[in-house]
């Protein structure tokens, strides 16, 4: 895995699983693979991120809420606290269609497990191995072929191949039906399940290609007997809604695309592969080429110990304070969220689950989870992650619209906030989660879609139409006024929770003000043409001011009356400070102050893993640096690490769950490294506890990337900037910037050699850098 010289590029165990939860995980973001490593019985759970199962909530369509509006908005503006909770009473609550596995690769061999046993993932090419005495099982998903491989070797394999429905939580009524056929160089198996109560089905298909022994049927599969190395391809094909039952339904269709990409293989070259081994190898180039690209992007190193970076992950998890550990989460973040990022971005359990019963539907929550799991994909230089978020945002306008008709009368569009990657239409109605009442999340969901476009410098039209139609709903939905002129969001809703003294829809608040205010000001700037333009900017201008209450604290509804809630696991009333960075310490100080102080009030609640993540970004944002390693030490000792480093959501390892393992990353960079497409912030909030380290590959949303080093109060930053722009330079708490000689970087507009030597401290109000695009920029920092 690592010599422990630099940071370990995977995990290691010295055990196979024994819980589905403790599988090595592989993916590309369609397909995943949970891999247990055990030699006797060689388990790998196969998913696809089009898995849900039918429940009779795909084909409804939003309710016609919005003849009420108006006499909902009429109630709460009269005082009346509780009228939102007869808003969509009636409606049934109704889950999403649940994610869930396909089935189990099954490879059954008569070994024992020896004293050299190893089980390993390599995060850079996304192989997962084990390894007994001679015998080595290696699986990887194909980002170029989109094929899950396995491959095994060793002297004179015996081995029984099936693939298995019986997962825990499956229907008892699922319709199975199976086929096996042995071929001139191994076998063929098919495997079809018809959901219960639905004429929807999905299918597996595996070709074994085996080298040499021989073959025959096995119960339900094949024995190979005497085989060198075995081959196994799998695909899993599920029909998406509006497709037209034909030929791709059929599994012969499946097994033949598997053996044309065997042909592909030997097509046409001198030496081709055509051995197990050698197609193995071939597949395997095909897809690092792919995936280790991007997975090597970015780099952090926190100067661990060389011996504990060779220790097996369940070992570190158990050591919460060591730098090995934060080292290895971050490189497994990064991992697993590339993996899981594709045909859609991550869901609740990333890519994979071992239970039919997933928690929450296995769905997309997009009222924070998402977002969260999501964050590094800019700064973090993974455009496949953003380019999965948007496949999903861009794929499900068409419902967002109905829901915008449907539930307010309006034009543009709403988003839902749970979602099973099909159906963007919203169906959750329940009296302590009026989740219909959010209309922040259009705005929520292509926040992320605007930093990459910053990042890369493209803008994506679909961008810029779809945040037209988010201000077009506000310009529908923005009717209401107050004694002062000022606009009335109503009905408001700040997920999940509600003041502790009304219930749950309310008036004015803090994340529905802060997404009208972005939503509206942003489409101005990105359509400036656009006839509705200035009628956008005057609309956020009427916008209700945000509220400081009488603790100091940035208010959660900015409404006179409404108190405080302050145990709750979501902050979704300081959106303002992150991600959108409207409220910062450099623009807005006294409102940033008041933000610090609502983070501090904010308790746990339900120790949820996502509220510790969201309070460590947060804090970060806010120059908080011991605050961010203390929410990060919250999930590093809490137990909510698997031994295959995906999370749970709650502590003690409870609910498997890729909140944490998925969003770790983005508050580590984001302690370190921010930008605006105007500002740099290097070493923002460092804790105490990570004197030393590097950061390479980060990306700005002004076009560059950064390569930071620090330790003993000093460090090193080299700017690779790809566009020429003018940023404001912010540093960490007692840094200062040594002034370069030679040929050093434009500051406050003066070159080199108008300007003396000096240091140019933290706070001065203005650090100006002009980067050159092209030209690289080295600063040096050192204490002020």
């Amino acid at each position: 895995m690592t010599d422990g010289r630099t940071p370990a590029e995977g995990t290691w165990e010295a055990r196979p699983a024994t819980r589905w939860e403790d599988a090595f995980l592989s993916g590309n973001g369609r397909h995943g693979a949970m891999v247990y490593g055990d030699p006797a019985d060689d388990r790998v759970i196969i998913s696809h991120h089009t898995l849900v199962r039918p429940n009779g909530s795909e084909a409804l369509q939003p309710p016609e809420l919005a003849n009420g509006l108006g006499r909902l908005q009429d109630a709460l503006l009269s005082g009346d606290t509780t009228a939102a909770e007869r808003f969509g009473a009636g409606y049934p609550l109704r889950w999403v269609q649940p994610f869930h596995p396909a089935f189990q690769v099954r490879v059954r061999q008569d070994v024992s497990l020896a004293a050299d046993y190893r089980r390993r993932v390599d995060f850079a090419t996304g192989v997962v191995s084990a390894e007994c005495g001679q015998r080595l099982s290696r699986v990887f998903v194909s980002r170029a072929d989109d094929v899950v491989v396995q491959y095994l070797s060793g002297a004179m394999l015996s081995a029984d191949l099936a693939l298995d429905h019986r997962l825990p939580g499956a229907p008892s009524r699922l319709a199975v039906g199976r086929s096996a056929a042995l071929t001139r160089d191994g076998a063929q198996l098919t495997l079809r399940i018809g959901y219960p109560d639905s004429h929807r089905s999905y299918t597996g298909v595996t070709v074994a290609v085996a080298e040499g022994g021989t073959a025959v049927f096995a119960g339900e599969g094949i024995r190979f007997d005497g085989a060198r190395g075995l081959l196994l391809l799998t695909r899993v094909r599920r029909r998406t809604p509006g497709e037209v039952a034909g030929p791709a339904d059929d599994p012969a269709v499946g097994l033949a695309s598997l053996r044309a990409l065997i042909s592909a293989a030997g097509a046409g070259r001198e030496g081709a592969p055509t051995t197990p081994a050698e197609l193995y190898t071939w597949l395997l180039g095909r897809h690092t080429e792919l995936h280790t690209t991007a997975y090597r992007r970015v780099r952090l190193s926190l100067g661990s110990a060389p011996a504990e970076r060779r220790l097996p992950g369940s070992e570190l998890l158990r050591r919460p304070a060591s730098p090995a550990l934060l080292e290895r989460l971050f490189a497994a973040g990064r991992y697993h969220l590339l993996s899981a990022s594709g045909l859609l971005p991550p869901r609740l359990t990333g890519l994979w689950s071992g239970d039919w019963d997933t928690a929450w539907a296995g769905a997309f929550t997009t009222n924070a989870n998402l977002n969260l799991q999501t964050a590094s994909a800019a700064p973090g230089a993974l455009p496949e992650v953003s380019n999965a978020h948007a496949a999903f945002v861009y794929g499900q306008l068409a419902d967002w619209r109905d829901n915008a008709r449907a539930l307010f009368g309006a034009r543009g569009i709403v988003a839902p906030t749970h979602t099973d990657g099909e159906s963007g239409h919203v169906r959750h109605f329940q009296r302590a989660y009026p989740l219909h009442l959010w209309t922040a999340g259009a705005d929520w969901l292509l926040a992320p879609l605007l930093e990459q476009a910053q990042t890369s410098g493209v803008t994506d039209p679909r961008l810029v139409d779809a945040l037209t139609e988010v201000a077009v709903f506000y310009e529908d939905f923005l009717s209401r006024t107050g004694r002062d002129g000022r606009i009335v969001i109503v009905p408001s809703y700040s997920p999940e929770n509600r003041p502790a003294n009304a219930s749950w829809g309310t008036l004015n608040a803090t994340m529905d003000i802060a997404a009208a205010k972005h939503a509206l000001t942003t489409a101005a700037a990105q359509a400036p043409g656009h006839l509705g333009a200035e009628r956008w900017r005057a609309l956020a201008g009427r916008l209700p001011d945000y509220r400081v209450n009488e603790d100091g604290a940035l208010a959660e509804w900015a409404w006179p009356g409404l108190a405080e809630n302050y145990d709750h696991r979501h902050l979704s009333h300081l959106y303002p400070v992150w991600p959108l960075d409207e409220i910062n310490p450099y623009d807005t100080p006294s409102l940033a102050a008041a933000a610090r102080r609502a983070l501090e009030r904010r308790g746990s609640e339900n120790d949820s893993a996502h509220g510790h993540l969201h309070h460590a970004l947060i804090a970060a944002r806010l120059r908080d640096g011991e605050g961010a390693g203390n929410a990060l030490d919250s999930v590093l000792g809490g137990n909510f690490f698997h031994d295959s480093l995906m999370s749970s959501h709650y502590p003690a390892r409870d609910v498997y769950n890729a909140d944490a393992a998925h969003a770790l990353p983005a508050a580590l960079i984001e302690m370190l490294v921010q930008s605006t497409p105007s500002r740099l912030v290097l070493l923002p909030a460092l804790p105490s506890a990570h004197p030393t380290g590097e950061l390479r590959g980060v990306r700005t949303r002004f076009g560059a990337s950064v390569e930071l080093s620090w330790g003993d109060g000093r460090a090193t930053a080299v700017l690779r900037p790809t566009r020429t722009v003018r940023v404001d330079l912010r540093l960490g708490a007692g840094l200062a910037l040594a002034d370069p000689p030679g040929n050093g970087p434009h500051l406050n507009g003066r070159s080199p050699a108008e300007r003396p030597p000096t240091e140019l401290p933290a706070g001065t109000d203005e650090v100006l850098l002009d980067l050159t695009a092209g030209v690289d920029c080295l600063l040096t920092l050192r204490p002020q």
